[in-house]
């Protein structure tokens, strides 16, 4: 059973940083690809970055590049987005999202497992 618990979330300046993170409580972390998604209000669900299981691989939407970075632990069965340079636009619920995958899956729907998410704001 997969049960995704995300924390971290809060409220930071523009061109700060922040670090939210994803606990899974079950027993299966090491074999799931971990990724990390946003919604902002009245906009879709958007893809932020994806790492392998293993975390020997990620990929990052263009508009997080070289800014965010994703990692993972999988002795603590948690994965991470540290989030740096913040901008406004960056504000959105967070969502971590796990797939038992081989691959990087970015879309939503390629998702099976899902946390609450977490929310967060970037004042200007």
């Amino acid at each position: 059973q997969v049960q995704l618990v995300e924390s971290g979330g809060g409220l930071v300046q523009a061109r700060g940083s922040l670090n939210v993170s994803c606990r899974d409580s079950g027993r299966t972390f090491s074999s799931l690809a971990m990724g990390w998604f946003r919604q902002a209000p009245g906009k879709e669900r958007e893809f932020v970055a994806v790492v392998s299981f293993g975390g020997g691989y990620t990929d990052y939407s263009d508009s997080v590049k070289g800014r965010f970075t994703i990692s993972r632990d999988n002795g603590k069965s948690s994965a991470y987005l540290q989030m740096d340079s913040l901008k406004p636009e960056d504000t959105a619920i967070y969502y971590c999202a796990a797939k038992r995958s081989l691959l990087l899956p970015t879309r939503p729907d390629e998702y099976d497992y899902w946390g609450q998410g977490t929310q967060v704001t970037v004042s200007s």
